[in-house]
């Protein structure tokens, strides 16, 4: 619906209930006209409304849709772990790194067109915000074409950077490539995803998640083990699982886009793009340096054998899960500051990001209080190996103290991409980041896996105390897009 601007009436809040529904017939995407704007099934107007009520209505889908990913990326590692074996688990985690950055390069997109469209419909413009999604959507899949051709080009020097043994290395390199053969397809679904959370609409993309979800935790043994007639594809059939099903709930997202009328195309529009690019690129070199300085750490954790690396892989399943409780309420206040800067309340969207901060910290001293008591347990779940669980353990052990506060970081991060301010996230972020590269040398010299696990902690402290000054200053209160 399209925002109350005081002259243009809503439509009641009841039919936001047609978001989640794919495919009823009512759902024809036909545009209801209001005053002189014009509002699109399925939009919710997150300007106005309680704004507890309203963080949590979108927090709670969007949650949901990064812990179905959590609980597939821990399905596929103990598949991996316990079929393939410790090098497999320390394969898939030389490769998670590399994709970071790949997936960097798609927030690129996402996370401007998130700032952009939100804005757009906090004016009361969502055309404007379905125009902006189109040209999103062409920008995206050339970038992932070209993500894919170069990517094929470097493999090989991939992963000898990393200094990788033979074993893993091979391995990766078949994981890897077959992920980059997919990256349009993951470009373009992160523009899906965004275009409907702008909107307000966490529902849907909590559907389309399900769905692809669902399906790979099928696919997955089938495809690693060669179930039911499929050919034994190992390390690569747990890539073309996840490549397959999200090709399909890509399709299907632009399908629900087109008939709501939340995407339109033309020639693509040079300023648009500007717009979307000016927002995303600082998290797009925060989250390639992100992906950069962890290839470094990787490296300073070969010499200490395979168990290292997979005890680092163990490490990033197990926070996973509240690094993605993160995440998506990061998505739900994103779109919540957006809107509400377009609508001049700011400090509607000041409130927003304090609120739901103090949500997440919840699940921070829950997580935080389960690695400190179930270590060993967390990190057999994802190999049989004794000396990969010990020092995975010693990992989820240190870890567990930045766990209270990781959360504040991925919130005002995402709070203050939403205000489309990510430069000064960026700087922050990445120069506290690479600081892990000095800390690392220096600790594993003295005290050895423990003194890179402490300098992982501790950094990530630290960049949430950033944050958290960083939206307390209130410049991004300011800032235009």
């Amino acid at each position: 619906m399209a925002v109350n601007d005081g002259t243009t009436p809503t439509r009641p809040p009841e039919h936001d209930s047609a978001a989640a529904l794919p495919f009823e017939p009512h759902d024809t995407g036909a545009l209801y006209v209001t005053g002189e704007h014009i509002a699109v099934p399925g939009e919710a107007s997150l300007a106005t409304g309680p704004l507890g009520r309203t963080i949590v209505r979108l927090a709670v889908p969007a949650v949901a849709s990064m812990l179905l990913m959590t609980i597939f990326s821990s399905v596929d590692a103990y598949w991996v772990g316990t079929r393939i074996g410790s090098a497999g688990l320390a394969a898939v985690t030389a490769a998670v790194f590399w994709i970071w950055l790949v997936v960097s390069i798609a927030e690129m997109v996402s996370v401007g067109l998130t700032a952009v469209a939100a804005r757009r419909r906090g004016e009361g413009r969502p055309v404007e915000a379905s125009r902006v999604a189109g040209d999103a959507l062409l920008l995206t899949i050339a970038l992932g074409i070209a993500v894919a051709v170069v990517g094929h080009a470097i493999l090989p020097w991939l992963f000898a950077l990393m200094e990788t043994p033979p074993d893993v290395t091979a391995l990766a390199e078949r994981y890897l490539g077959t992920y980059l053969a997919g990256a349009p397809l993951i470009f373009g679904f992160f523009v899906v995803d965004a275009t409907f959370r702008a909107a307000g609409d966490t529902r849907t993309p909590f559907l389309l998640l399900s769905t692809s979800v669902a399906a790979t935790l099928v696919l997955d043994p089938v495809l690693i083990l060669g179930l039911v007639g499929a050919p034994a594809l190992g390390i690569r059939g747990a890539a073309i699982a996840t490549l397959s099903t999200r090709a399909i709930v890509f399709a299907i997202g632009l399908v629900l886009l087109h008939r709501r009328g939340m995407l339109r195309f033309g020639a693509p529009r040079r300023r648009a793009i500007l717009a979307i690019l000016r927002v995303g690129l600082p998290t797009a070199t925060t989250g390639v340096a992100f992906s950069l300085i962890y290839v470094v750490i990787t490296r300073i954790a070969t010499p200490f054998g395979t168990p290292a690396l997979a005890a680092l892989g163990i490490g990033h399943r197990v926070e996973s899960w509240l690094f993605m409780v993160g995440v998506g309420v990061a998505a739900a206040v994103a779109a919540i500051v957006g809107q509400s800067l377009g609508a001049g309340d700011t400090e509607r969207a000041e409130r927003a990001g304090w609120i739901s901060v103090g949500y997440v910290s919840l699940f921070g001293i829950v997580i935080f209080a389960s690695q400190l008591l179930f270590a060993p347990r967390m990190a057999g779940l994802f190999t049989n190996d004794p000396l990969v669980i010990a020092e995975g353990a010693h990992y989820l052990r240190i870890a567990a103290w930045s766990q209270l506060l990781i959360t504040a970081e991925i919130v005002l991060e995402g709070a203050l991409g939403g205000a489309g301010a990510t430069l000064p996230p960026m700087i922050t972020s990445t120069t506290i980041t690479a600081l892990r590269i000095p800390l690392a040398l220096f600790g594993v010299t003295r005290w050895g896996t423990s003194g890179l696990w402490w300098t992982i902690s501790l950094t990530a402290v630290g960049r949430a105390v950033a944050m958290m000054a960083l939206w307390r200053w209130g410049r991004w209160k300011r800032r235009s897009v």
